[in-house]
């Protein structure tokens, strides 16, 4: 109760008659604070809407057969490698199928 006490004789009510002191390095520290957001903002809404603008990167036709040709070589290596697990799964399979048959 103590505590409720003292937190409310110390704080203040800010008003039209709260007096603000502050020197003028902090206040053209403050103004250079917002204009500096500011045209942040607003250099940035610009650099967007150029982008909207801008037309959408064409993908010519070597690029699409070399990505074409790189996906289908792809493929082809996952294909053998299945094919080489799968002679080497039939291998152990022979094998273990021997030392249980002894």
């Amino acid at each position: 109760m103590a505590l409720f006490k003292k937190l409310k004789t110390m704080s203040k009510v800010i008003n039209e008659e709260t007096q603000v002191k502050l020197d003028l390095k902090t206040i053209g520290l403050i103004l250079a604070g917002a204009i500096s957001l500011a045209g942040l903002y607003f250099t940035l809404t610009a650099e967007i809407e150029l982008a909207k603008e801008l037309p959408k990167p064409e993908l010519t036709r070597t690029e699409y057969d070399l990505k074409d040709q790189l996906i289908r070589e792809t493929i082809e290596n996952t294909a053998e490698q299945v094919q080489e697990n799968s002679e080497k799964l039939d291998r152990i399979d022979e094998k273990l199928y021997e030392i249980i048959q002894k």
